[in-house]
């Protein structure tokens, strides 16, 4: 099974020449799932959603999309009344749910949370968090997942933080998330946010959980050219290659892979 990560394409701020090379090549690549962790807009914006959405319409099925930091708006008249009192109206009005999107195919069930917040008792609202009810419906899907699947979870940020990567994400939550999630048989947690790609394992249980984040497709860059990864599932394993853009084509930047918890 093959799936693609995309994240942190910001519309409004996009890099369109690598946008444009991505569809072609995600399509060329005609995944089983393709993956959307958030940040798909720079500002919240009606015109950056319905870019995005576009954007997405070009891209094979099925798909699961899960909301970012920065799809909510924040900026220009009346968007801060948008975002205290409807927060995820444009992103649910064009992609579905913003938390609890869920998708079984063969050997691998997904489910999906929203980390981000509108609003939070701290001055840096970008940052993530996660409520008690989420973990609680995550672990009970988990659990639920059929013996023998890979079981995945999506949210923008990564719940621990990457040592070494250009930012943090300060999930709230976060830490207990990852270890209830990982008790619950996790196997892989795929994020975005912080626009580098990388592959880390959890440390909790038998330390078979691997964080996967991806790049961003935006002009946002931090230390990686523009990128998405591409995940293949396979009986004993998943492998995971980094894909940038780079004179005018998409090429492997790095790979991972890691043992399925068996």
């Amino acid at each position: 099974m093959k799936l693609i990560q995309v994240s942190d394409i910001h519309f409004g701020g996009e890099n369109r020449e690598a946008v444009e090379a991505a569809t072609a090549w995600i399509n060329a690549a005609a995944p089983d799932l393709v993956v959307a962790a958030g940040d798909l807009t720079l500002d919240g914006k009606v015109a950056e959603f319905d870019a995005a959405a576009a954007w997405l319409r070009r891209l094979p099925d099925p798909m699961i999309v899960a909301p970012g930091n920065h799809d909510t708006p924040f900026v220009g008249p009346g968007e801060l009344f948008e975002r205290f009192t409807r927060p995820w109206r444009r992103f649910t009005d064009r992609f579905g749910t913003e938390d609890g999107a869920a998708w079984r195919g063969d050997g691998v069930t997904v489910v999906s949370l929203n980390s981000a917040r509108a609003a939070q008792i701290r001055w840096n609202w970008s940052k993530g968090a996660v409520a008690r009810r989420q973990i609680r419906r995550v672990t009970d899907e988990l659990r639920a997942a059929p013996i023998g699947d890979l079981k995945v979870v999506v949210c923008h940020h990564p719940l621990m933080e990457i040592l070494g990567g250009p930012m943090t994400a300060r999930v709230r939550g976060g830490v207990d998330a990852a270890n209830r999630f990982v008790q619950a048989g996790v196997d892989v947690i795929l994020s975005g946010h912080i626009h580098l790609p990388f592959v880390t394992a959890i440390p909790f249980g038998d330390g078979k959980t691997q964080a996967v984040g991806s790049g961003t497709l935006s002009l946002r860059e931090r230390g990686a050219a523009p990128g998405f990864n591409v995940i293949e599932v396979e009986p004993g394993c998943v492998r995971v290659a980094a894909m940038a853009y780079e004179r005018g084509k998409f090429d492997v930047w790095r790979t991972w892979a890691f043992d399925r918890r068996t």
